[in-house]
């Protein structure tokens, strides 16, 4: 049964009222501030004209996040791609995407900065196709929470809030999740009970007045709405792009409307939010300057039988390629030489994740030297510029390392938020669920926790001297100088300053193959109600379904035994299926 086309009571747009310009401003460079939604009376006649290319897809690029990957997706379903330069662009689309990413209120500023938010409105009311995704479903209703009370463009009725985390579930949320569809929305035909990728930390809820747009909805803590349909009009809070070959479909099916799609339709058994599996790829420059995916034991990386060459185990774009056709959830780079003085100039680096996003549609994350700093000339460039160019790259998620440690402690000492640190910038902009800490912490072991001023354990297994107990120092620069902060201390302060998941290793376990430490992984997901990520010290698949039934780990990574290819992502997958471990298949 085909949906109601889009009917609104009025003809007017709830925007605030704000004189246009004629092309998009750069997010990096707003200063945001909340918004009052009101009745918007058009000053100018919007007409709405399609163009009659049926190949072109008109692409609302307002600058925030990575949108190359929404890009990607388009020209691999064979379509072209032309660009929202002024309100004109929007109102003669044929057929028009916005991929936001990001956090509501300067997405807001930059529509209303812009003139794109009236003649958004007017292309949506006028019945024009249209595909809204994550963000660009929130931005399609009243008014949001997130550091607001924050203006929509009031196209649905309802206000977005933050996920409730007091009874256990961590936000954001991020992950495979299944849908429950509730009508019949097209685009999603091809889904059945197969998981699709979320990440995000505030949400829309159901309610009697919107009901008539619901499409899907998510069980998460609470039903959220997943997606909606009025007519020609779709949007989804989930991310397509991310979501290999469902999410694909649900593109293909937008694009072409009117085609008979065949193939069968792969049933899954998707109930809940699944347990992802992470390969992990580090990534730096050997001898002759190429860049390769190695793996170090203890964080070192290079092989000692061998004139100290560093391990070289393959080529890190056509590893990611093959990691995402075997089923990997996620696909981590991480940077571990860069250009330390010019993290901008590290151009190999920034190509790796263009090329690899062309082809890989799970979500990526990369880490290695983003922070502030200055170059030799002595421009100054933040850590949220930094950011911003990896995100237009293709990444998906920033992991913060050392720039995390130096923050916290700063934070812990004067207890003030001051928004400068790169968790604070980047959040503020992104959103948290853009930002990843990894931790990188040594065991220093204890016969009495009280000799400590740290958060120390009890350990499942005693050390070598017998001792019962232990505190995990973190470290920084490549696990090479120890700090004066604890694992437990980190993870609670990065948390208070934005961050929206922790990447938790342990230097003690990387590169032994005896399992992850569980003591460790046990102590920061009880800690903190952003999503962890069991990491270091994975041999066997036995070992994934080890730390997900005995802590509380959203992911579990591997690197080495994936590229050496002693243990596969899918016998991993097939294993904790036994086990009873929802996960995606």
């Amino acid at each position: 049964m085909e949906a109601a086309p889009f009917t609104s009571p009025s003809s007017t747009c709830k925007t605030s009222s704000i004189s246009s310009s004629s092309s998009l401003i750069s997010l990096s460079k707003i200063s945001y501030r909340n918004h009052s939604p009101f009745k918007f009376k058009s000053r100018r006649n919007l007409s709405v004209r399609a163009s009659n290319d049926d190949s072109v897809v008109t692409l609302l690029d307002y600058g925030a996040g990575n949108v190359r990957s929404v890009r990607n997706a388009i020209l691999h379903l064979g379509f072209q791609i032309k660009d929202v330069q002024t309100p004109k662009d929007i109102l003669n689309a044929r057929r028009l995407i916005f991929p936001g990413v990001g956090a509501f209120a300067p997405a807001m500023d930059v529509l209303n900065n812009t003139g794109m938010g009236e003649a958004l409105c007017s292309y949506i009311q006028n019945d024009r196709p249209f595909l809204g995704i994550c963000l660009g479903l929130q931005l399609l209703f009243e008014s949001s929470d997130e550091n607001g009370p924050v203006g929509g463009l009031g196209m649905i009725p309802g206000v977005v809030g933050r996920f409730d985390s007091s009874h256990g579930f961590r936000v954001p949320h991020i992950g495979w999740n299944a849908l429950q569809i509730t009508k019949d929305s097209e685009i999603l035909d091809d889904i059945g009970n197969r998981h699709v990728y979320f990440v995000h930390s505030y949400r829309a809820m159901p309610s009697n007045e919107n009901k008539e747009w619901i499409s899907s909805t998510c069980n998460y803590g609470d039903e959220f709405i997943a997606s909606v349909r009025r007519g020609n009009v779709h949007a989804v809070q989930f991310h397509p792009e991310k979501s290999g070959d469902v999410g694909l479909s649900v593109l293909r099916r937008f694009l072409l409307p009117k085609s008979s799609l065949t193939g069968k339709r792969t049933e899954g058994k998707a109930s809940k939010l699944a347990k992802r599996v992470i390969a992990c790829l580090d990534v730096r420059a050997n001898d002759e300057g190429d860049l390769v995916v190695t793996k170090g034991d203890q964080y070192d990386v290079r092989e000692h039988a061998d004139q100290s060459k560093v391990r070289n185990l393959g080529k890190p774009v056509e590893l990611a390629g093959q990691y995402y056709s075997d089923g990997a959830d996620e696909v981590s780079f991480l940077n571990i030489t860069g250009f330390r003085d010019f993290p901008l100039g590290d151009v190999p680096m920034l190509q790796v994740l263009r090329r690899a996003s062309e082809n890989v549609f799970v979500p990526l994350t990369v880490g290695g030297g983003i922070r502030d700093f200055t170059d030799l000339n002595g421009r100054y460039y933040s850590s949220l510029e930094v950011a911003s160019e990896y995100f237009r790259s293709g990444a998906d998620k920033i992991s913060i390392g050392s720039d995390a440690v130096h923050a916290a402690e700063e934070y812990l000492k004067t207890k003030v938020k001051t928004g400068k640190s790169s968790i604070e910038q980047i959040s503020r902009v992104y959103g948290n669920q853009a930002v990843v800490v990894s931790i990188d912490p040594r065991r220093v072991y204890l016969n009495d926790p009280s000799d400590v001023e740290f958060k120390s354990i009890k350990l499942t297994n005693p050390g070598p001297n017998g001792e019962e107990y232990a505190w995990y120092q973190c470290t920084i620069n490549g696990g090479r100088e120890g700090r004066p902060i604890g694992a437990y201390e980190l993870a609670k302060a990065v948390e208070e300053l934005g961050a929206g998941e922790i990447l938790l290793n342990c230097i003690d376990c990387d590169g032994q193959g005896k399992g992850f430490d569980i003591d460790l992984v046990k102590m920061i997901s009880d800690a903190v109600s952003i999503p962890v990520i069991a990491s270091s010290g994975a041999g066997v698949s036995e070992h994934f379904s080890d730390v997900f039934s005995k802590t509380n780990a959203s992911a579990a990574l591997a690197a080495g035994i994936f590229h050496r290819k002693e243990v596969p992502v899918q016998s991993v997958k097939e294993h904790l299926l036994k086990e009873g471990i929802e996960v995606r298949i």
